[in-house]
């Protein structure tokens, strides 16, 4: 039984390693490279390591790979963003593990409410919403990036349209999305795109629903992701707004430090775009920007982190306290004990790979001086989180620190999904009882 579930989650671990491998390998071709020095096997497979888990962080600058490696990095970035949650779906309802009322209920809670439509229909439901959101920004963004004289306004767009709605960060410019700082048309598309990319599927699904009138009233989870999303977004605007207002943002004019405030909360959580510098913030805010990190997008998005919902649950159960079975209620809803544990269970499991990551950091990069407490755990919370943003220690990190923040990407993007999957043969019989035992507290 054990091997059996070793053996279904090694086949998600398989399947994205063989995509990061074939990614690394094309990038490494001399077509793929225009830079002045060899780009290496280790940098190609951090970059393609960043690109399917969708983070963003970077060891070389994107603008020196060619066209085609620009192209290969963005099916990396389009697989990535949808990877995760096509594979899921066809990999649960396949012909090897029938949709059971078991993989009912793990379909059910991680992406769709119908799971008993055709997977195949599902996952073509999802590609087409996706190419048509990301569409509408490209031809925004097109438009806009002509209008400013960008080069290449085509391919920039398409780029960058595909990066933000999978939440990827990767930039077709040197400064990230800096030289926009004061533009609100592009601003508000990326904050669009990036907040569409991380509410998930079923979100948007329903309110698509709401909006056509199909259905009239949103669902529990799609009522708390976006209450969610809403409250994390004015308190990290509000944060930054107010933190950075003498500092970061200091020579801004009054509508550019709102717009850069905002959009520091938006990508924060998930994306990794920056309109100022991250270097530049104090350590107040970097707190905050690792706490929007570690928190991330909402289930079956293209986002990482530990997801608005696990953080609401747990939110919620520390303020409210729980029932004598151990549930809790609020708005209406009833979330069970077998939920709420599951939630602490992947707040554990998260701030331990977070922990690890760090502390390797610092037993790597211990005797480099210009990388700070700070910035190596603000490094290890971005990999988790898959959110890609840095205080531009990345490209200066030794080799050993690279491995880590490749296996804390992978973790933070596949792992936490694989560890917690669902399959007919995880329900193991219980024969025996034991007696109940109470352990003190406090």
């Amino acid at each position: 039984m054990r091997a059996r579930i070793s053996s279904d989650k090694l086949t998600i671990f398989s399947y994205f390693i063989a995509v990061i491998l074939v990614g690394a390998a094309l990038l490494s071709l001399p077509a793929a490279w225009g830079g002045d020095e060899p780009l290496g096997v280790l940098n190609a497979l951090f970059t393609a390591t960043s690109a399917v888990c969708v983070t963003g962080l970077i060891v070389v600058d994107t603008t020196e790979f060619t066209r085609f490696g620009q192209t290969i990095i963005l099916l990396l970035i389009q697989f990535g963003g949808l990877g995760i949650v096509t594979f899921a779906t066809l990999f649960v309802a396949s012909s090897r593990n029938r949709v059971s009322l078991l993989n009912r209920g793990m379909i059910q809670e991680m992406y769709i409410e119908e799971v008993d439509a055709n997977p195949r229909r599902i996952v073509l439901h999802i590609v087409i919403v996706t190419v048509a959101i990301e569409l509408a920004g490209f031809l925004v963004l097109a438009m806009r990036f002509k209008f400013l004289g960008i080069d290449a306004p085509m391919f920039s767009s398409l780029f960058l349209a595909v990066s933000a709605f999978c939440n990827a960060g990767f930039s077709v410019f040197s400064d990230s999305l800096n030289r926009f700082s004061g533009d609100w048309l592009v601003t508000m598309i990326f904050m669009l795109l990036i907040v569409g990319g991380g509410l998930g599927f079923v979100v948007i699904r329903d309110l698509s629903r709401v909006f056509m009138r199909t259905k009239r009233h949103l669902a529990y989870h799609s009522r708390v992701v976006l209450m969610m999303t809403a409250v994390l977004i004015l308190f990290g605007f509000a944060s930054f707004y107010m933190l950075e207002y003498d500092n970061a943002y200091a020579q801004l004019p009054m509508p550019h430090k709102l717009m850069a405030a905002l959009f520091q909360s938006v990508t924060a959580r998930t994306a990794g775009f920056d309109t100022v510098a991250q270097g530049a913030l104090s350590l107040p805010s970097l707190i905050f920007v690792m706490m929007l990190m570690f928190i991330g997008g909402s289930p079956g998005s293209t986002a990482g982190g530990v997801k608005t919902t696990t953080m609401f649950m747990a939110i919620m159960a520390a303020m409210k306290g729980t029932e004598a079975d151990g549930s809790f209620s609020y708005a209406g809803g009833l979330v069970s004990s077998e939920r709420l544990a599951k939630a602490f269970g992947i707040l554990v499991k998260a701030m331990a790979i977070v922990l690890l990551s760090f502390i390797a950091l610092l037993a790597f990069e211990g005797a480099r001086s210009q990388n700070s407490f700070s910035d190596l755990m603000f490094e290890a919370v971005s990999a988790f989180g898959t959110v890609g943003l840095s205080r531009g220690v990345t490209a200066r990190l030794g080799a050993f620190s690279k491995i880590t923040l490749i296996m804390t990407m992978f973790a933070g993007r596949v792992g936490l999904f694989a560890m917690a999957l669902r399959l007919p043969s995880d329900r193991i019989e219980r024969f025996a009882e034991y007696p109940r035992e109470d352990l003190m507290l406090g």
